[in-house]
């Protein structure tokens, strides 16, 4: 009875969008009209080219609206860059689900896809808009398989499939289906707008009611979305427990959290650096939350979970909300203690990576990414002191002798060791550290202390000559930069205690070269970095690129906004053309003319200067009649003592007399 009220609740409002579409619809139908109407008025001088105008600037709005309401009416596409999994693909995790599926008193999904996002999700594709029943999907984030314990997991999988079996479907298709509708009708009344200026002038009422209903829409929709997670919640608790419930939401907002660090401070500069990737990013992500300097700091975000508050627009309650209820819950069946771990060949993660990654970019297998990671985190300032380097020498009294030519500013190809213990030496250190610092971005390490910096670098340029020599590789750490693990045993202290004395202390450059003389490595060699991954060549045939200040506009995009000036200017022509004809071929009104009283004619014998208001007893001349047709009973001549001449309202009134012979001067005699 009350996913029936939900369904209804959904079907209406979604009615109510179709009602929105169609009173926009046949208001433009009613101004197309109008311009044909007013056209074929016989007062009209011109066609009415404002409606004209603005029936050509709606003309997208309604295409925009009517392609939204066709895709409510039609299940939702597949998530975009998702990979399918068969059940002979991954039979670890179909076995768990089907399983999980018995438990909530459902039948399991017959698709299972993989995604690249912190999230799980099921989706069911029932035609005839969720009235009856049809496949069903489930949607699973690999980040989820890779950094949460079986227990959680199970309790994820299982609260999606609680939807299933709390009939949560009738109600969630519409609503979705509806708020899907709108979001698209905005978005592409949005998109017209900003692709054409006069689309722009009239976007902002249909902009407006549609914002409106949006409005209306989440406020009637939110409140049963919210009830139907926490009846989800109630389904995994039963069928995983309601500790591997409460464990499960605090572990999926942290994993957001490190998949978010994960991307933007490793993916992308990996990508804008060298443009690679890892052939598997879940595996390096994994190896990421598994890292014991991260141990803490994802503990601390899982305990302060519930500090989170839900967006105003989410459909999920704040977790807080949902953990209380979850402690109100009884303990249930007791789930497995030691769930085995489900796993996806990681084929499919592959595969995966290649679908949602940039696609101008070159996959390398995720463990040698992971060391050139470390390598490009530990050796970040070796460019700033390469600059601050030459910048210094190139203010100093001499130019150094034997000095490598001078490279790009950017790179630290050709710096050497002993240029920088030569700056030290001539007592330039300050100079130097503040060159360096000035550099680096911003920190208040640098203002406590100018020469830690540079003492780093140092130590950072001797670490990158022993890797490069092959007798020492980079760690990773994923909170600071690569930890340096010479391979004959030296202990990397040695090295940061060593350069950290070279820097403060004057007259202690010779030490450390007797260091690095123990060590085997050459001071005056020049520094040799990794070198980029190459880029791709084109493609034959396809056109060079071009360098442009203009934005670049990607394909899709170009292609909408041509569609969305055809169509405008499609229909301000063909109506132009419509209501010209109209116009031409309008009926003419028959024109009214008055005598102007100018003629002389005669009334009888008298004279008349107005024809404008003929006497009724004068005429110019007596009408003649057939003998014997002469009406009996009438007059047969002129009425006999009636006034004669013009009538008094048209007789000239006399003239004013003026004598201005007293005003001119006289004569003199």
């Amino acid at each position: 009875m009350i996913a029936a009220a939900r369904a209804a609740l959904a079907l209406v409002l979604l009615a109510g969008f179709y009602v929105l579409v169609a009173t926009v619809v046949l208001l433009w139908a009613a101004f197309l009209v109008i311009a044909v109407w007013g056209a074929g008025v016989p007062t009209a001088t011109t066609p009415p080219t404002s409606i004209i105008t603005l029936c050509a600037a709606f003309a997208p709005v309604v295409a925009a609206l009517l392609w939204a309401v066709v895709r409510t009416a039609r299940p939702a596409d597949p998530h975009p860059g998702a990979v399918a999994v068969p059940p002979t693909g991954a039979p670890e995790l179909w076995a768990v689900v089907r399983e999980l599926a018995y438990a909530v008193d459902t039948r399991p999904p017959g698709h299972i896809r993989l995604t690249a996002e912190v999230n799980a999700s099921v989706t069911d594709d029932a035609p005839f808009l969720g009235l009856a029943s049809g496949s069903r999907t489930l949607y699973l984030g690999l980040p989820l398989l890779t950094g949460l314990t079986p227990a959680e997991l199970r309790a994820v999988l299982a609260h999606e499939l609680g939807h299933f079996s709390r009939r949560h479907g009738r109600f969630g298709v519409l609503a979705h289906r509806g708020a899907a509708g709108l979001l698209a009708a905005r978005k592409a009344v949005e998109e017209a707008a900003a692709a054409n200026n006069l689309v722009q002038m009239y976007a902002g009422g249909p902009l407006f009611l549609l914002h409106l209903y949006t409005r209306v829409f989440d406020a009637l929709t939110r409140p049963v979305r919210r009830r139907q997670e926490l009846e989800a919640d109630r389904e995994a608790a039963r069928a995983a427990g309601p500790r591997a419930v409460d464990d499960a939401l605090r572990g999926a907002l942290a994993l957001d959290a490190a998949w978010a660090e994960f991307t933007t401070a490793h993916l992308a500069p990996m990508h804008r650096a060298y443009g690679c990737v890892p052939d598997d990013p879940f595996q390096a992500f994994g190896r990421m939350v598994e890292a014991p300097e991260l141990r803490e700091p994802l503990a601390d975000l899982r305990e302060r979970a519930t500090e989170h508050r839900a967006d105003p627009g989410d459909p999920h309650p704040d977790l807080a909300t949902r953990v209380d209820r979850l402690t109100r819950l009884p303990a249930g069946s007791p789930p497995p203690a030691d769930p085995a771990p489900v796993s996806v060949p990681s084929r499919y993660a592959v595969a995966l990576a290649r679908t949602a990654g940039p696609p101008d970019a070159v996959p390398m297998p995720w463990r040698d990414w992971l060391g050139l990671l470390a390598e490009h985190r530990a050796t970040r300032a070796l460019a700033p002191l390469a600059k601050a380097v030459r910048t210094v020498e190139r203010a100093g009294p001499e130019a150094p002798t034997g000095a490598p030519p001078t490279s790009t500013p950017s790179t630290p190809d050709g710096l050497t060791i002993h240029q920088v213990l030569r700056l030290l030496d001539s007592g330039r250190r300050m100079p130097l550290a503040r060159a360096l610092n000035g550099a680096l971005p911003p920190s208040g390490d640098a203002e406590r202390d100018p020469l830690g910096p540079l003492a780093a670098a140092l130590a950072t340029l001797i670490g990158a000559q022993l890797v490069a020599s092959g007798t020492a590789y980079w760690g990773m750490d994923w909170t600071g930069p690569g930890i340096l693990v010479p391979s004959d045993g030296t202990a990397p202290d040695t090295i940061r205690d060593g350069a950290d004395t070279a820097v403060r202390e004057p007259g202690q450059t010779r030490r450390l070269g007797l260091l690095l003389a123990a060590l085997g490595v050459d001071e005056h060699a020049p520094l040799r970095t990794a070198e980029p991954a190459p880029p791709r060549s084109p493609a034959p045939g396809t056109a060079p690129h071009k360098v442009s200040i203009a934005p670049d506009v990607p394909e899709p995009a170009r292609r909408r906004i041509t569609a969305i000036r055809v169509l405008a200017l499609t229909v301000m022509l063909g109506l132009s053309g419509v209501t010209y004809a109209v116009w031409t071929n309008r009926d003419a009104p028959t024109p009214t003319t008055n005598r102007v009283p100018t003629t002389y004619e005669t009334y009888g014998n008298q004279p008349s200067y107005s024809p404008l208001y003929p006497p009724p007893y004068a005429t110019s001349s007596p009408p003649t009649y057939p003998t014997g047709a002469l009406p009996t009973g009438l007059p047969t001549g002129l009425p006999t003592g009636l006034p004669t001449g013009p009538p008094p309202w048209r007789t000239a009134l006399p003239r004013p007399s003026l004598d201005i012979g007293s005003l001119l001067p006289r004569a003199t005699p």
